[in-house]
């Protein structure tokens, strides 16, 4: 079931992404509590996750979202 990515702050669409790709990079990224889902992402974080081999589709996502 796809999933959209929100900018935490305006909740504006950044992308959308499928359950696995979120458990990718969920999986990937810190949380705070077990209760956090928001997570911050800059071009350094999607260059790591790049390098790591994470989905090439989710890559693409997020760099997008990065450069709107």
């Amino acid at each position: 079931m796809p999933m959209q990515l929100l900018e935490s702050r305006t909740a504006r669409v950044l992308g959308t992404i499928t359950d696995a790709q979120f458990e990718m990079l969920a999986g990937e990224l810190e949380e705070e509590s077990v209760e956090d889902k928001d997570y911050y992402i800059d071009s350094d974080t999607v260059d790591m996750l790049a390098k790591d081999g994470i989905d090439p589709g989710l890559v693409a996502v997020l760099r997008t979202a990065l450069a709107g």
